[in-house]
């Protein structure tokens, strides 16, 4: 799904800070830990503080990978491979644990809308998008977001937390679940898989919670579990420029740029980052991402609002800007929601600035709007909870309109 991805004022960009997910030597009293979304070094540590005798545990850790991430498992009483005493040890100190589905809505071309809830009783939305011969699942990092993108739903929705490890993993296992993607067991992967791409372009900017959101793709990429290569995953920041190198280095997947804009002055009221790290200082970072990343190319995201960055003279502006940068531009029809402060640009206008793009020889395709009719598209979630409508005027005045 893929989202404009979200961006605030310039003093509301600092990010909350979450400490990496960690291991306690100590187990929590009373309280079980969660396997899921544990890198293969944390459930090894947990594996241990638990009383794994260490001759066993990178055995005991090989079989429980597979029962949680190839199979889908979530007894531990079904993990048959392992003794009768050693289940009931797992039993007692840990849990396999996902995000609850409070709603699920299916829209009329597919995509299917899960709004989850988390620790705490928070509320995130994840989306599936089918398409044909592959299936893309765009997942949230964040509870709400720091940044306030003026045209993204999302970004009037205060930042609550960041996500888990193993809340962003748990997004993929319970869209797995629903759609019924778990081989048999004992069998190997299944031939064609419905989530085949996962997008970091949900809620919240990713970069914002990088440790987090590292340690997932890590339990993503894992080839004996998930299994989703780093050319399938792509991550959506609206320019954390700090993060940008960090990114290519430590998880290596491809990079979408929320984009927007040419120009300072427009960008700083679209994508309110940009206060902190302007176009010259982000497109100086992403001219070394593909060296860093050995990714093909940069995805530049562009939202077509009407009378605002949907000129020729913009169009001709953007190909300037990112010349030598190896690119294809996304164009985005804006997908309105309520009390959005701007209007989707007439598809004429959308043609003609692709054809600009395009002769200039950088691919251009235009997004086709899914799941609008279940407030599924780009820029369009929030949690249920947190959908208080505010009026046009407020919008607009925050915006700066």
């Amino acid at each position: 799904m893929t989202a404009a991805q979200t961006a605030a004022p310039a003093a509301a960009t600092a990010p909350i800070t979450q400490d990496v997910m960690t291991i306690p030597r100590k187990l929590p009293e009373g309280g079980k830990v969660n396997l899921v979304g544990l890198t293969r070094e944390q459930l090894r540590e947990a594996l241990l503080t638990a009383g794994t005798p260490e001759k066993q545990v990178k055995m005991r850790l090989g079989q429980i990978w597979l029962w949680m991430y190839h199979w889908g498992v979530r007894d531990f009483a079904s993990m048959t491979n392992l003794s009768k005493d050693y289940r009931a040890l797992l039993a007692e100190h840990f849990e396999i644990a996902l995000p609850e589905i409070v709603t699920r809505q299916i829209s009329a071309d597919g995509t299917r809308k899960y709004l989850l809830r988390i620790a705490g009783g928070h509320e995130v939305e994840a989306v599936y998008i089918p398409e044909e011969g592959r299936g893309t699942l765009c997942v949230s990092s964040q509870v709400g977001c720091t940044l306030t993108c003026s045209f993204c739903h999302t970004g009037t929705q205060k930042l609550v937390r960041n996500l888990t490890a193993g809340e962003i993993v748990g997004q993929l296992l319970v869209a797995r679940d629903d759609l019924g993607e778990w081989p048999e067991v004992g069998q190997g992967s299944i031939e064609q898989r419905l989530v085949s791409n996962i997008v970091l372009m949900g809620m919240g900017e990713p970069l914002y919670n990088f440790e987090n959101v590292r340690d997932a793709m890590r339990v993503v990429m894992d080839g004996e579990g998930l299994a989703l290569g780093r050319r399938r995953i792509t991550l959506s920041t609206s320019g954390v420029v700090p993060e940008i190198a960090r990114t290519a280095e430590e998880i290596g997947c491809q990079l979408a740029i929320s984009f927007h804009a040419t120009t300072d002055e427009v960008r700083d009221v679209l994508v309110p980052i940009n206060k902190k790290w302007n176009i010259e200082k982000l497109l100086t970072a992403l001219r070394e991402y593909p060296k860093l990343s050995n990714s093909e190319r940069i995805t530049f995201e562009y939202v077509m609002l009407k009378d605002v960055n949907d000129s020729d003279a913009d169009a001709r502006r953007l190909v300037r800007l990112i010349q030598g940068i190896p690119a294809k531009i996304n164009l985005i029809p804006f997908n309105e929601w309520p009390g959005s402060p701007y209007t989707r640009s007439d598809w004429e206008r959308i043609e003609a600035f692709a054809d600009i793009v395009y002769k200039a020889g950088y691919a251009s395709p235009i997004r086709t709007p899914r799941g609008e009719d279940i407030m599924a598209a780009c820029g369009q979630l929030k949690s249920a909870t947190e959908r208080q409508r505010k009026s046009r005027a407020l919008i607009e005045a925050e915006a700066g309109l």
